[in-house]
C-alpha cells in the first residue's frame, strides 16, 4: 500500500492558474506563490452568488484514535461532484505544524483524495501562520513595552493580562514560563507563557472578518486586560490593531490549489475547534460560493464541536445557508465507542459495533437540531467486512437517513460518487434548511445551557464563583449578545474525555470564561483544555526527512 507522500508525488500538478481559469480567475488578478500555489484577492467574493450556489458542510462522529477522514471524505466528495458534471470547489483549513511535527504527521487528506502541493500545504504553505504569530506578537510586545512606560502608561493591571505569545509548534516547555527578568530595562517580570499559534484569538479573528477594514477593526476590539481602576483596555488603547492587521494584509486572502484530480481547493485559516471556532475563513467558504456551483467544507472534530460552532458562530456571523449535511463515520470508530480496544478494531465485532451505533445517532440527532437530515459517509477501510458494513447501512435506513459507502482514499472521486449523488439529493430537499440552536439576543446561561443540553446531552450545567463573576463583567461591557465558543475536550460528548459512547447523567462544569471580543464569541472552559500541546513519545518530526534535490518523506 502506498504512502500518501508517494502518491502525492507521482500525481501530476497542473498549474495554478490553470486552475484558477476553472474558476473564472485571470492570471494577472493572482497573487502566485511559485507554480502551483496563489493567492486570491478579495474583490472575487460576489455575495449574490454566494447566496444561489450550495453548501456542504462535512462533520464526523465523536473522534477515536483510529481516526475518521473528514478531510479526505470531503475531498474526496469534491472530486466526485466534479466527476458528475457540477463545478465543485473543495474549502479547508490551514494544517498548523504542531500536529505536523507531533502526531498527525500531514493534515492534506489521504489516499487519492488529497490536496497537492502537500508538502507545501503542510510545511509553511504560503505564511498565513507566520504572520498570525507575527501579528498575534506584535500586540503582546505591546503590552509589556505600555507596562514599563512612564509616560503613556495606561496603568494596565498586569495580574489581569491573559494574553500569552505564541509559536507553530509543540513546545511544553513554554506554557508557563516568568518574563521580564533581568533588571529595570528588562521589562516588569510576571508570569505568562504560549499558546500554539492556531490557538491565538488573532487567528479566530482572521477567521471572522469580512474584509481588511473589519479585520483592523475586529483587531482593535480584541481585550486585553483591565487597569488598576477597572477599567478595560483593548488592543486599539495600545493603538496596535493598525500594525496588525498590516502583517496580515496578504494573510487574509484565501489560498488556491488542487486536489490530486484537478479540482479546485481554496484553505485558508486554521482556528481549533476545541478552543476556537475550529473551521477555515468566512472569507474563504464566501469566496467558493463566489466561484462555483457547490462548495465541499468541513468544521473540526465532531457535531456538537465544530458544526456547532459552524453553525451558531460562523453561519450566524457570515450569513451563511448550508444545504446539506455529512457525517463521516467508520467502522473501527464505532466499534471503539462500543467498547472495543484499540488493538482488536481491525478484527469483526458486530456486539461492539452495534454498541456503538449510540455515538452516531447522537450526531445525527445533533444535526436535526440544526433542521437537517444528514447524510452518512462510511469512510471505508480494508478491515471492514461485509457483515459490518451491512449492519451498519441498516442501522442507517432504520434512523431514516441516506447513507453511503465512501471509497474515496483509495479511488478518488470516483470512490465518492454514491456519496456524491447522495448529497446532490438532499441539497435538492434543503434549500432553506437551517436554523441557529440559539438566537444571539439570549442572556449567556440560555446559550450555555442550550448547548450544553441539547448538543452533549447533558443533565445539569454548573458554574464557578469565577466563571459567574467573568460572565457579568461581560455584560457590563455591553457584551452580552457575542456568540458563545464552549471549549471542552474532543474525545467525548461530555466534558470528561474517557466517557466514549454517548454518555448520560453528567454535568458539564464551567470553570472559566475568556473573552475573544476581536472574534466575536465568549469561550466557556470546560474541563482542561491544551493551547499548547506538547510532542508525543516518537514524534512524527522523526521521521520526516528531505534529500539532496529536496524531496520530502515522511509526511505519510
Amino acid at each position: 500500500m502506498k504512502r500518501d507522500i508517494e502518491i502525492a508525488h507521482e500525481a501530476r500538478i497542473r498549474p495554478i492558474i490553470d486552475i484558477a481559469g476553472i474558476l473564472g480567475i485571470p492570471p494577472d488578478d493572482l497573487e502566485l506563490y511559485g507554480k502551483f500555489k496563489a493567492k486570491i484577492p478579495l474583490k472575487f467574493i460576489n455575495e449574490e452568488k454566494v447566496k444561489s450556489s450550495k453548501l456542504i458542510l462535512v462533520t464526523a462522529i465523536t473522534p477515536t484514535p483510529a481516526g475518521e477522514g473528514k478531510t479526505t471524505t470531503s475531498i474526496g466528495l469534491a472530486q466526485a461532484l466534479n466527476k458528475l458534471g457540477k463545478k465543485a470547489t473543495v474549502v479547508l483549513r490551514e494544517p498548523s505544524l504542531g500536529p505536523v511535527f507531533g502526531i498527525k504527521g500531514g493534515a492534506a487528506g489521504g489516499g487519492y483524495s488529497q490536496v497537492i502541493p502537500m508538502e507545501d500545504i503542510n510545511l509553511h504553505f504560503t505564511g498565513d501562520m507566520s504572520a498570525v504569530e507575527k501579528a498575534h506578537n506584535l500586540l503582546a510586545a505591546l503590552i509589556d513595552n505600555n507596562i514599563q512606560l512612564k509616560d503613556g502608561n495606561l496603568g494596565l493591571d498586569p495580574r489581569t493580562i491573559e494574553w500569552k505569545r505564541v509559536m507553530d509548534m509543540n513546545e511544553r516547555s513554554l506554557r508557563d514560563i516568568v518574563i521580564g527578568l533581568g533588571g529595570t530595562t528588562e521589562g516588569v517580570p510576571r508570569q505568562s507563557g504560549f499558546n500554539i499559534t492556531a490557538a491565538s484569538e488573532v487567528m479566530a479573528t482572521l477567521c471572522m472578518a469580512k474584509d481588511l477594514n473589519d479585520l483592523k477593526e475586529r483587531l482593535g476590539r480584541i481585550f486585553v486586560g483591565f487597569t488598576y481602576s477597572d477599567e478595560p483596555v483593548f488592543a486599539s488603547d495600545l493603538k496596535a490593531h493598525g500594525a496588525m492587521a498590516a502583517l496580515l494584509k496578504y494573510a487574509i486572502m484565501p489560498n488556491l490549489v488542487q486536489t490530486l484530480e484537478g479540482t479546485p481547493a481554496i484553505i485558508h485559516g486554521g482556528p481549533f475547534a476545541n478552543i476556537a471556532q475550529g473551521t477555515n475563513s468566512i472569507i474563504a467558504t464566501k469566496m467558493g460560493l463566489s466561484l462555483s456551483d457547490f462548495v465541499v467544507t468541513e468544521a473540526g472534530f465532531a457535531s456538537e464541536l465544530g458544526a456547532e460552532k459552524f453553525f451558531d458562530i460562523k453561519s450566524q456571523y457570515g450569513d451563511l445557508k448550508t444545504n446539506a449535511v455529512v457525517i463521516v463515520a467508520t467502522i473501527r470508530a464505532l466499534k471503539y465507542h462500543g467498547g472495543a480496544k484499540l488493538s482488536s478494531l481491525q478484527n469483526e465485532d458486530l456486539n461492539a459495533l452495534t454498541n456503538g451505533f449510540e455515538n452516531l445517532d447522537k450526531h445525527i440527532e445533533n444535526m436535526k437540531y440544526f433542521g437537517f437530515n444528514p447524510v452518512i459517509s462510511i469512510n471505508k477501510f480494508e478491515s471492514d467486512t461485509p457483515a459490518e458494513l451491512d449492519l451498519l447501512i441498516r442501522h442507517c435506513k432504520d434512523q431514516n437517513v441516506k447513507v453511503a459507502v465512501n471509497d474515496g482514499w483509495a479511488r478518488g472521486g470516483e470512490g465518492a460518487t454514491e456519496l456524491a449523488e447522495k448529497i446532490l439529493e438532499s441539497v435538492k430537499d434543503c434549500n432553506t434548511c437551517f436554523k441557529p440552536l440559539y438566537d444571539l439576543s439570549w442572556s449567556f446561561e440560555e446559550k450555555i445551557d442550550t448547548i450544553c443540553k441539547k448538543l452533549y446531552g447533558a443533565d445539569h450545567v454548573e458554574y464557578t464563583i469565577k466563571a459567574k463573576s467573568q460572565l457579568e463583567k461581560i455584560v457590563k461591557l455591553g457584551m452580552g449578545n457575542l456568540a458563545v465558543c464552549i471549549a471542552k475536550t474532543q474525545k467525548s460528548l461530555s466534558d470528561d474525555p474517557l466517557k466514549r459512547g454517548r454518555p448520560t447523567g453528567f454535568t458539564i462544569k464551567i470553570r472559566e470564561i475568556e473573552l475573544s471580543s476581536g472574534a466575536g464569541f465568549i469561550v466557556p472552559i470546560a474541563g482542561t483544555i491544551m493551547r499548547m500541546p506538547g510532542l508525543p513519545n516518537i514524534p512524527s518530526a522523526e521521521k520526516i526527512d528531505i534529500d539532496n534535490n529536496g524531496v520530502i518523506s515522511g509526511l505519510f
